[in-house]
This record gives structure tokens, sequence and C-alpha cells, in this order.
């Protein structure tokens, strides 16, 4: 990547996030409930700059006083009085970046974001603003220990991974994957997940230690859920807790205030639980406010908040804080809900026999969402959660489409390498096929197929007799006590799981029962499935790739490298289903598909191809998983597709991810009043700044920050 790569445009697409409508419809009381839990959110969101890089904190307090020190139309005028108009936008652009991304790496696709103005010019800015002028030597010594951070574009610090090729904070900087690999296996011993910690090695009297380290409010040790020190391999092994400790006491304080308004005794329970789990650091407090939270049917509001996702660990086990605060779309809804009853006939047409499949399709909540919250490292289209393995198999989870989401990220993008007519029907047809694609991914996707178990010494499917359709053998491995989906498959997990989601929608978007339930019928529906098919292999080859770093060979993100997989295995299929040709040499590419091949070639090449991804997972045959994955995510560089070479030319057509503007919630009078913000770079600074205690939250991230020092 260049340096010009790790820069956002000044003319960086910014969008808004509209749920006026929604929120208004809400009685006084949820506006209360909508109004405490996304501060809680909020609140926890900077627990992700944290998890970010070891600077990222120290930027946020950074930028929370420079930009607030004076309006910004005065820290401007004094501004363009040193640098031009052009580097001032690129200060915005930068901070605005910051904090979409919550942290100065970007959520989708994990490379650094640096400022678009040299590091000269942004210290005249500095020394022109309100906040070095009130404290001079306090702000100066801020901007000293951050300015390397923010503009450091080694090797190591261009995108996250482990420390020997990139930048983490849920290892410390001596951590190696072969100390994950130890980490992994002990907690897998003493049958603990990672969901809510990090890890940190020190030496001890010539031994090496591990402190695994909970996030809490409280410290100390509490026994009935913290396993003793205890030796493995060698190594000292110390569980203790209160990382993040000031915003974990935060969340649970604005939980608190939530609780006190909420609509049902399921979600009184549900908020207790997580105020339990973020006060003491129990995961288990967590998945039971989990349980709790999947039998609250059909909420007007619907929340969810914690460690969820996996995909920035580079071992691919601890989470990512998020939280969301969403209104019920009502009509997309009613689809969703179709869909829903039709689940179980539509599993039965999955390329895997029913003894793969779950033993009783567990009908979970399905519904399209206005966010009016979504704290975190970006706002992804569709959530299928809990993530726990346990309640996922045996007790159930929620779909939610971000109805509002949808439309706003995918409007008004520009379309590359397709003839007319195809990008044509991707613009005309681009909502409606994604909501397809959303709905089957997270309902049929991540909510389908059986993880073959042994537990207390017993089977959860018939080991005597169970054979595997590949090999037409007796089924030879599966997930043994303590292990779970996320420990075996670790960082090759979150972007296997996402490949056979997505295959899950493009398989099951071919029924005509499906497309029909989301109201489209003859022509239209046709239109609908071509698209839906057109637009994976179209991300698939012009999205896809600027998430791949050539320097290490590896791929920056899930979704990204999942698309590119289900490319290459269509491209593999042959018969002219796909083809990509370079049509100007070094210039440009030219994606074609054939719609008549869907429902033969492509359905037999992706229904061959998801058959393999579920039972490898089923089987726990991470072995035979990963030579198969990393097949097809290989960038080779020569062949009938030079995908190395021709990232290139897709680079050069590369468009910025749309950054969201969201609104806030502020008390007057004892009424909720929401506060929307233009879609612009002084509008998304302002509802930051509007949204935080500058002052006190500048503290505790450079609380936090000093904290952390040690150990990067």
């Amino acid at each position: 990547m260049t340096v010009k790569d790790h820069i956002l445009p000044n003319d960086q697409p910014i969008s808004e996030l509209e749920c006026e409508v929604a929120f208004n419809a809400l009685t006084d009381s949820e506006k209360l409930y909508a109004h405490y839990l996304s501060q809680a959110s909020w609140e926890g969101g900077l627990i992700t700059a944290v998890q970010t890089s070891p600077e990222s904190p120290l930027i946020f307090s950074f930028l929370f006083q420079l930009l607030s020190g004076q309006p910004l139309s005065e820290l401007k005028e004094k501004a363009l009085e040193k640098v031009t108009e052009d580097e001032y936008t690129a200060l915005l652009v930068y901070a605005c970046g910051v904090f979409a991304n919550s942290g100065n790496y970007k959520g989708f696709g994990d490379s650094k974001i640096i400022p678009g103005l040299p590091q000269e010019k942004l210290e005249e800015i500095v020394q022109v603003s309100g906040a070095y002028s009130k404290q001079p030597k306090l702000f100066k010594s801020l901007w000293d220990n951050c300015k390397s951070g923010i503009y450091s574009l080694n090797d190591k610090d261009r995108s996250l991974g482990f420390w020997d090729k990139g930048v983490t904070t849920y290892f410390s900087s001596n951590c190696t994957i072969e100390d994950s690999k130890i980490i992994k296996a002990y907690l897998t011993q003493i049958k603990m997940e990672a969901y809510n910690c990090r890890t940190f090695k020190t030496t001890e009297e010539g031994k090496t230690v591990y402190e695994i380290r909970l996030a809490s409010a409280q410290t100390g040790v509490d026994s009935s859920f913290m396993p003793a020190e205890a030796e493995f391999q060698g190594c000292v092994f110390r569980v203790t807790r209160g990382d993040y400790a000031p915003l974990m006491r935060r969340v649970a304080d604005k939980l608190t205030s939530a609780k006190e308004y909420a609509a049902t005794s399921f979600e009184q329970l549900m908020l207790q639980e997580y105020i339990k789990s973020f006060t003491t650091g129990s995961l288990n407090a967590h998945k039971e406010g989990s349980r709790f939270w999947i039998k609250d049917k059909g909420p007007i509001i619907e929340t969810y908040i914690g460690f969820i996702e996996t995909y920035r660990d580079p071992s691919g086990q601890r989470g990512e804080f998020e939280g969301f605060v969403a209104m019920v779309n009502k009509e997309m809804s009613k689809k969703f809900g179709a869909l829903l009853e039709s689940a179980p006939s539509m599993l039965k047409k999955l390329p895997w026999p029913s003894t793969f499949e779950k033993d009783t399709f567990l009908k979970p909540d399905f519904t399209s969402l206005d966010v009016l919250t979504f704290s975190g490292s970006g706002i992804p289209a569709g959530i299928n959660i809990p993530n726990y393995d346990e309640i996922r198999q045996n007790e159930g989870f929620k779909n939610v489409s971000l109805g509002n989401v949808i439309p706003a990220s995918i409007m008004g993008r520009k379309i590359s390498f397709l003839s007319p007519e195809d990008e044509a029907l991707l613009v005309k047809h681009a909502v409606a096929s994604f909501e397809v694609q959303v709905g089957l991914h997270e309902l049929l996707g991540h909510g389908s197929g059986k993880l073959l178990r042994k537990e207390s010494g017993k089977f959860n499917f018939d080991e005597e007799n169970l054979i595997n359709p590949l090999t037409k053998e007796k089924v030879a491995s599966w997930y043994e006590e303590g292990e779970t989906y996320d420990s075996l498959f670790a960082s090759m997990g979150s972007a296997y799981e996402e490949c056979r989601a997505e295959c899950v929608g493009l398989y099951l978007s071919l029924e005509p029962d499906v497309i029909k339930i989301f109201g489209h019928e003859g022509e239209v529906a046709d239109e609908v499935i071509y698209t839906n098919w057109l637009a994976m292999v179209w991300n698939g080859t012009c999205k896809a790739l600027e998430m791949y770093q050539p320097a290490t060979k590896s791929w920056l993100q899930a979704h990204s490298q999942a698309r590119f997989v289900i490319l290459q295995v269509l491209l593999e299929a042959g018969e002219g289903l796909v083809t990509v040709s370079e049509t100007e040499p070094g210039q440009n590419l030219l994606l074609t598909l054939d719609r008549k091949k869907l429902h033969t070639v492509g359905k037999r090449a992706i229904g061959d191809f998801l058959q393999k991804l579920q039972v490898y997972k089923s089987c726990a045959n991470v072995e035979e998983a990963t030579k198969m994955f990393n097949k097809y995510s290989e960038v080779k560089d020569e062949g009938p597709y030079p995908w190395a070479k021709w990232r290139d030319i897709i680079m050069a057509h590369k468009q910025p991810r749309k950054i969201f503007v969201q609104a806030n919630t502020q008390i007057k009078d004892g009424k909720v009043t929401l506060k929307r913000y233009e879609p612009n770079v002084d509008g998304l600074i302002q509802s930051w700044l509007d949204r935080v205690n500058v002052q006190e939250h500048s503290g505790i991230l450079e609380e936090l920050w000093e904290a952390d020092r040690k150990h990067f």
C-alpha cells in the first residue's frame, strides 16, 4: 500500500443515518430507554479506541481538545492564517475518520489512517488553537506524545495484526503467534472463552507470566468465576480484572439508568446481567443477559452491547466492544417474518444432509431496524447474534437487518468494470438485492448448520453411524470438551463463516419462493436474483482486493476475503459463468456474469462448495478447511486471472468507504429530543463533541493510555 492509501480524501463521502421518523414514533418512556442505552453504547464505544492501537486513546483525547477549544469556525479562521484550506480540510477529514472508525485504523480493512497534511502543518494548527492558548504546556505535551503515533507508517504500523507484522492491543507487544497458541491451549483446558479479555506477557524470576486481564469496573479477585493462578506448559497464568475500568463503570451506570425504563421483565433481567458482567468481568453474566435478550421477542427498541465480534483479534477469539440501539421498521419486518416462517422448509434445500443441520430450528426474532446509535469500528448491514456457540446451537439467536444502513451505504456509489447494462441493473436493484442477501445471510447463513460435539462423555450425534458426505466414511472428528468454533478456526474463522453465510444467501436467492417473500415476481424477480449474484462477484473483484496487503500476503477484512473466495469458486466452475478480462492494459477490467447459467453451473458450484464449508465446520476439520480456504484465498500474479497485477488497476478505481453521521439524543425538560447533523465534516465532528464530556473523557482516555504504555 502507498502512503496515499492511508489518507482519506478531502471529498470523503459522508452520509446521514436517518432515523427521525422511527424515533418520533416512540413513546416518552421508550425515548428515555433509547437515550440511556445510546449513552451506554457511546461510553463503551471509546473502549474500541483502546482496543485498536496503543496510540488511539491519546489521539481521541488530542482531537477532542483541539476541536472543542473554540467554535470550529474560529479554528478555521485561525488555521487558514497558517495553512491552506485543503490542508485544514484534511485535518477535519482525518478526525472524522478516527471518530467513525473508533481509532486510527479502518474498521473495514484494518489499515492505518494518517492525516492528509504534513506533520509540521498540523503542528501549526495546534499552535493557533484555543486548546493550546488555554494550556500551552499541557496541550503541547499531549501533541508531542501522540504525533509520532499519528504519522508513523513503518511496515509494522500499516495494518493491524500480531506484532511481528502489525499492531494489536489484544496482546502485549512481546507476544507472538506462538504465545497465542499457548494461551489458547490454556483457555481451552480451563474452559474459558476470551471474548472480554486481553493478554499481557511479562517475566518473573525467569518464568514467563501471562496476565489474562478481564474487562470490568471492579478490580481484585472473584473466585466464583476467576481461576486461581496456575502453571501450564512451564508458564504462569494469572487472571486479573479491571481492564478499561473507568469506561466499564460508566457503561454500567448508563445501563442502570436505562433499566428504569425497560418495557418487559426480559429487558430488565437482560440489563441486570449486562450490568453484572461489565461490573465484575463475568462473561457468564453476559451470556445470561444474552439468553434473556433472545427471549425478548419483537421489542419496539432493540439493543445489544458488549464484546461481540472477533474480527480484529489476530487470533480470532477476543471481542471488540460495540453497542447498538435501534427502532423496529414494521414494514420490512413483515417480510422478514414471512421469511422466518419459511425457514424450516428452506433449510431442507441447503446442500448438506439433515444430519448436519441442527436437530430443531430455533426460531429467532428477525426484524428490520432503523439504527439510532451504533458504536464500534463500523456499522454492518445485518447482524446474527449472540456469537456464543452453546446459545446459538441449543437455545437460539436473533437476526437483525439494519434497514437505514443499507440504502445509506449503497446509494451514490460509482461502479467500475461492468458493461453499461450491468451497471444500470446494479444501480436499479442495489437496495432490493442487498435486502434479500442480508436477510438470507443472517437468518439462514449464520443461523444454519450443526456443530458435532462431544460433551460430558456424550455425543450430540450418532457417532457410530453418521456418514461424512464428502468421504462417504464414518465421521472421524468433532468438537471436544472446551473447544469452540472460534478457538479451533481461530484467525481464519471470521472469513470462513462469512463466506459460508454469503454462499447460503446466493444459493437460496435462486429459490422463487424466497424472492416472492420480498415482493418480487416475474421479470423483476429474475433481475433481483441476477443483481444479487452480480453484486457478489463485483464485490469479489472490485472491492475485495482493496483489503488485501501484498507486502504480507494477508487479508485485512473477513467479508472481503470471503467474497474473493466465492469469486474464485465461480471462476473455477468455468463454462463461461464468470469472466474477467483486461480490456485496457494496466487501466481497466471487464467483469461478466452469464445469467442463463446461474441456476445450473452457478448453483452447482456454490452448492458443492457450500457443502464442504459446512461439513468441515461441523466436524471441526480445521486442516481440510484451511487447505481449501487458503487455496481460494491466494492472490496470484500469473495465469488467466493475475489478481496481484490487476490489483493496481482496482486500486486506481478505488473509492472511499462512506462515513455515517449519527444523531444524538438529549434530555430537555424531562423529554428526550433528537438532534440531527449535516452530513459533512463539520456535522460529524460536532456530533462527537456533543456526545462526550471533553474534559472527563479526555482524562479517562489519557489514563488508559498511560496504564497500557509499558505493554506496547
